[in-house]
């Protein structure tokens, strides 16, 4: 399975990959730039695919305007007790 995530940080971080728990743990120990950028973290999005060809449509989505606003609501969603 192919996981799209989304972590939310001082910025929002759109990622696939194929190991979500070694993906999350190595940007916690900030090993890359974007790591950095976003600081302290939580995961506040992930979705599973069953190929690289779904999942990389999803990222893309995410990245897009639409899919940076749904984000948005989403995280608005998250936040109300």
């Amino acid at each position: 399975m192919i996981t799209v995530y989304v972590l939310k940080g001082k910025k929002r971080y759109i990622g696939i990959t194929n190991n979500l728990e070694r993906r999350v743990a190595e940007h916690r120990r900030k090993s890359s730039k974007g790591s950095q950028i976003i600081g302290d973290f939580k995961l506040m999005y992930k979705e599973e695919f069953p190929n690289y060809k779904k999942a990389r449509e999803q990222e893309k989505y995410l990245k897009s305007g639409r899919g940076r606003q749904w984000l948005d609501e989403l995280e608005k969603c998250q936040s109300q007790p």
